[in-house]
């Protein structure tokens, strides 16, 4: 796996070329220099793939990324007598600001507008429910494929999805197949009424179906982890190219003759892979990783729809509710590794709004990835600090099944994780070293020792009562408040900031990882 930066692109595309052949990794100067060469084998390509994934907000972050400015760089290509093919893999119904707003039609209006072509479900497509899924993709202009997303109901792909199309450019004919992850990260609460299956018995099954009916180029459009993207170019070969989601940063890898490439988050990048077979019937793929800048201008139409929805959110979004004195770390790195003093905040109002023993809370539920300044905070900043809808649950569990579950939350350490446990009246030592499941130690719940046998009270989120995030240990267990009675998290959050009128948190050794 790589992390791949503009120069280091650069500097490796030659290597590459020689290395992998068919597929050749282009820098931005390559790329612009045999953009103006008709003849080059590149311009004759009569695909040319436009790849995000993990988009969450439609404008531009730290002056990167930015939808409008994406389809300013379709229609470029397009005038350029080029064929783009515009494709998202997962994660972009929720969560943001917006989305706990419009519940993600503030996304498809934008994408409708930007020519999206194809989608494929991430995990946070679920995030709300199945009515509100299937009525996002009703209002959808642009494709979705799924070969392993259900309705339960009638046995065949939720929606309007289909489980692979076949389109042909050129002496091209292209079958794209669609998969998504099926792992404890969507909760089954979320995906009610709906059945994932699993991916590699979707394409076991599809695959030979697409080229019966004539697909020539392989393209899985997945939103899967990077070791289930290799497995499964391992798996099946005949894949030429894997346009990949759900990890935010840049990937770029061949796995013995399969293309992996994952474009990063929110828009910042879009891979460009243009899509050729050369006589012999070998595949040629040129990869050019594009930076979303100020550079390409906003695409007018699709500028306005976004501008339209931001209007809508209101100046109610903008009230202060208190003030930090501090910056608040929300960078997902150290989030979802480590104590930060946002987990503290959080997880501090969770326990004071509920009164329990303790809070437990996944870092993945804290978002931003970003240093949110010291300073005013609105309600516009702490719906961006969790945009989830999360309910506070309190469940009653004895001393053994809370060491499960902070086993669990770090089980994935070196790797950061959403799983990863920010907590409040607990105080623990992490060995990453010793084995899955016995790497806690030294724990304390309010100052003493912990008793396995005694009965806590845990604020969690009902995300985590329902088996998120790999939170499987307080299924059967005592629920004292439940998802129907229980506040909404961000409430809390606002409420407990509001309260204080200053907050000041800062890393006191609640969590202490050995390395």
């Amino acid at each position: 796996m790589a992390r791949i930066s503009l120069k280091r692109l650069a500097v490796l595309c030659a290597v590459i070329a020689v290395l992998f052949g068919p597929a050749v990794w282009m820098g931005p100067a390559e790329a612009q220099a045999d953009e103006a060469a008709a003849t080059s084998p590149r311009n004759r390509a009569p695909l040319t793939i436009l790849q995000i994934n993990d988009v969450y907000v439609t404008q531009p972050v730290d002056g990167q990324g930015g939808v409008a400015r994406i389809a300013t760089l379709k229609q470029r290509l397009t005038a350029a007598g080029r064929t783009p093919l515009l494709m998202i893999a997962g994660d972009f119904l929720s969560p943001s600001v917006a989305s706990s707003v419009f519940q993600g039609e503030q996304m498809i209006a934008a994408f409708n507008a930007m020519g999206m072509d194809f989608a494929t479900f991430g995990n946070h497509e679920f995030d709300f429910n199945k009515d509100v899924l299937l009525k996002r993709m009703a209002e959808s202009k642009f494709q979705w494929i799924a070969a392993n997303v259900l309705d339960t109901a009638t046995g065949k792909p939720l929606g309007s999805a289909k489980p692979y199309v076949i389109r042909t450019f050129g002496t091209l004919k292209v079958g794209f197949i669609g998969l998504c992850l099926t792992t404890g990260e969507i909760a089954p609460e979320k995906a009610k009424g709906i059945r994932l299956t699993d991916p590699t018995q979707a394409v076991a099954k599809y695959l030979p179906l697409m080229k019966r009916d004539g697909a020539t180029v392989i393209v899985a459009l997945t939103h899967l982890t990077f070791a289930q993207d290799r497995a499964l170019a391992e798996t099946f070969p005949q894949i030429d190219i894997i346009v990949g989601g759900h990890e935010h940063y840049p990937i770029t890898q061949t796995e013995n003759r399969t293309l992996i490439s994952k474009a990063g988050q929110d828009g910042r990048f879009v891979a460009r892979i243009d899509v050729n077979r050369r006589p012999n019937g070998a595949v040629e793929r040129f990869y050019e990783l594009v930076p979303i800048t100020s550079a390409l201008p906003d695409e007018p139409r699709t500028a306005e729809v976004v501008k339209s929805y931001e209007d809508r959110l209101g100046k109610e979004l903008d009230a202060v509710v208190g003030t930090s004195t501090v910056d608040l770390d929300a960078v997902s790195i150290r989030m979802r590794s480590s104590e930060t003093n946002l987990g503290d905040l959080v997880a501090d109002a969770v326990r004071a709004d509920t009164n329990a023993d303790a809070a437990i809370l996944n870092a993945g539920s804290i978002r931003g990835d970003k240093i949110y300044p010291a300073g005013p905070l609105t309600r516009r900043t702490v719906v961006a600090i969790h945009p989830f809808g999360n309910v506070v649950c309190v469940v009653e569990v004895p001393g053994r099944v809370l060491l499960q579950a902070l086993n669990s939350g770090v089980s994935k350490l070196p790797v950061n994780a959403g799983q990863f446990p920010q907590v409040s009246g607990v105080a623990m030592t992490v060995d990453p070293r010793a084995a899955a499941g016995s790497r806690v130690r030294d724990v304390h719940v309010n100052g003493q020792p912990l008793d396995l046998a005694k009965k806590y009270r845990v604020a969690i989120a009902d995300f985590m009562l329902t088996g998120g995030d790999e939170y499987s240990m307080f299924a059967n267990q005592t629920v004292l408040v439940g998802p129907q009675s229980g506040g909404l998290l961000v409430t809390a959050l606002e409420k407990y900031i509001a309260a204080k009128g200053t907050v000041s948190p800062a890393i006191d050794g609640r969590i202490t990882v050995l390395h």
